[in-house]
């Protein structure tokens, strides 16, 4: 497994990947914190250093942060339910600069009654803004929780609605 933390406009993001893609994107303030957590979420992993295919998506990723157009296309090695993967498919097709409710995502889904557990699917998200999770709304507009913090969710709704 490869990682990197980098400074960013919400300040520090991980990236971490294995040799068939992206299996870990997210935010904090402490950079051992953030390197401590990715160890222990993936304790038998031997980390490698960073290659030119590494160091592109890491760069791909500041990118998006820094300019949060259209969707972040990496690829990505994440493990989820087959309802945690029709709940992120359906946030990567909610383009940039707008939102949709968790209601709205269940109905998108199939399951109009399954709002509770989308919330809990955009939770469970490795890859922030690969699974763009942050565009999932509360029905009245709230932003609800954000695993990184609402701050940044607002912060990131506010980059991608300016662009």
């Amino acid at each position: 497994m490869r990682h990197a933390v980098a400074p960013c406009a919400l300040g520090l993001v991980v990236v971490a990947a294995t040799r068939k893609g992206i299996c870990a994107i997210e935010f904090g303030d402490d950079a051992q914190i953030l390197t401590d957590r990715l160890r222990a979420r993936f304790p038998g992993a031997q980390f490698e250093p960073a290659d030119a295919e590494f160091t592109a998506w890491v760069a791909a990723v500041l990118g998006y942060i820094d300019q949060p157009q259209g969707i972040l296309d990496l690829p990505l090695d994440i493990l989820g339910t087959v309802f945690q993967w029709r709940v992120w498919r359906a946030l990567q097709e909610i383009p940039a600069g707008r939102t949709a409710s968790y209601a709205e995502i269940a109905r998108r889904i199939g399951q109009p009654k399954a709002h509770r557990a989308v919330a809990h699917a955009c939770a469970g998200n490795p890859v922030a803004l690969a699974i763009p999770c942050h565009r999932a709304l509360r029905s009245d507009g709230g932003l609800a929780g954000y695993r990184w913090g609402t701050g940044r969710k607002a912060k990131l709704l506010r980059r991608e609605s300016e662009e």
